[in-house]
């Protein structure tokens, strides 16, 4: 089937063709088929005229109405947009069509809008900071080929970007993404641009927009202020939009395969370093790792950095030294027993915390359901409190055994541990 071609494609056909190139020659150039050539041709030979074109607009039915409302709006000068008539035409008169009904017809019946131009920025040092999403939809980090998300943050001044992958782009991941970002650009700028995702900004968009509150809590722990770019305005976020999409930075990444998502993380962290290294920053002359070298020394201190969390109770610690959370059995210090811990359910992990400080951190919805650490059952003992019992002969060899590499394991367990009873 020939390929569609523009009306000013089908013309520089039968202006080459007029002048003597040959079909293949023009065929190359317009990227086309020789056979698509041909057909043009035969078509204006034969004075074909395209049926399209004489069919009538189905804004035909509302020409009256959009008359009326050009009059009202500025006479015959097309807007730069025509989303306002096709809202006045869907609220007052039940307008059946597309969008691009009208847009089609306001072309053809009124002269081009004025060009509208846009102001190139450069921010000074340490001002501002860019974040999007960049998805990618089948990535294998040892667990088959499944959807993941980057976080991409760049600093709009030396270019130096941070991209932190992620498994979900939700309000507790979205957070967790900030801190690997800002641990990666070994500071905070002033302001942070971000899209109008729900993560940030709640209802509304760009100046008009509600910051999500969880989010404003997190900017002013952190300390920087949220600007949300308005709708439709990629090119105010520009330097982030070039960089999201990083075929050309890392490869197609699912071309290949990786352990994990830490490992895919250490490949990314790597290549881009290395891009930097040998890539010139537009603003400076000099490459991206050396203008953010001098470009942290207008960043804020990174601080210590809030971890996220969607989930956080209180709960009592048994004297077995476990502590229950989402199913799952977690030791802690056997000087906790009997107290009252905080435990946070946060990205990829739990939290438990005593008098605000964190006493052990384990992976968060593990297969494993009860998690073991000897360490909490070791140590002296407290005014409150006794250490368990420590491990007895028979004890001490099983763990010595469960610790064995497979292929050093003794042939006959049982004999092993026989060994040890007598």
């Amino acid at each position: 089937m020939p390929k569609y071609l523009r009306g000013e494609e089908i013309v520089t056909i039968n202006v080459l063709s007029g002048k003597g190139e040959n079909n293949c020659q023009v065929a190359r150039l317009l990227g086309v088929s020789e056979g698509t050539v041909r057909y043009h041709l035969r078509r204006t030979a034969s004075g074909s005229i395209d049926g399209r074109s004489n069919k009538p607009f189905q804004a035909e039915t509302v020409a009256p109405v959009i008359t009326a409302w050009f009059d009202e709006h500025g006479g015959d000068k097309r807007p730069v947009n025509v989303r306002d008539l096709y809202d006045h035409l869907l609220a007052e008169h039940g307008y059946p069509g597309s969008y691009m009904s009208v847009v089609r017809y306001v072309r053809s019946h009124y002269p081009r809008p004025k060009i509208r131009t846009y102001r190139r920025v450069e921010t000074p040092p340490g001002a501002q900071t860019q974040t999007d999403w960049g998805e990618y939809p089948r990535v294998d980090v040892g667990e088959g080929r499944q959807p993941l998300h980057a976080f991409v943050m760049v600093l709009s001044h030396s270019r130096r970007p941070a991209l932190v992958w992620s498994r979900s782009e939700d309000e507790l991941h979205w957070l967790s993404c900030h801190n690997g970002a800002y641990r990666r650009l070994c500071g905070v700028a002033a302001v942070n641009r971000i899209d109008n995702v729900k993560t940030g900004i709640v209802s509304g968009a760009g100046a008009w927009g509600v910051i999500n509150e969880t989010y404003r809590t997190y900017a002013r722990a952190v300390g920087f202020h949220v600007d949300a770019c308005s709708p439709g305005e990629g090119n105010a976020k520009g330097k982030v939009e070039a960089k999201v999409r990083l075929s050309r930075l890392l490869g197609d990444v699912g071309r290949r395969s990786y352990d994990s998502l830490d490992h895919l993380q250490e490949v990314t962290d790597r290549r881009l370093e290395a891009y930097c290294k040998r890539t010139a920053c537009p603003a400076t002359g000099k490459t991206i790792y050396e203008s953010w070298e001098r470009e942290m020394d207008h960043l804020a201190p990174l601080p210590i950095l809030p971890e996220p969390f969607d989930v956080v109770v209180t709960r009592p610690v048994h004297k077995n030294c476990m502590v229950n959370f989402e199913n799952h059995s977690y030791p802690v210090p056997f000087a906790h027993v009997e107290q009252v811990v905080e435990v946070r359910g946060c990205a990829g992990k739990v939290q438990i915390l005593s008098e605000g400080r964190i006493v052990r951190e384990y992976p968060r919805n593990s297969e494993e359901r009860v998690l073991t650490d000897p360490t909490c059952y070791e140590g002296k003992a407290t005014e409150r409190v006794l250490p368990p019992t420590p491990l007895g002969r028979m004890g001490r060899k099983l763990q010595e055994i469960w610790e064995m590499p497979v292929h050093v394991r003794p042939l006959d367990l049982y004999a092993a541990l026989a060994e040890v009873a007598r």
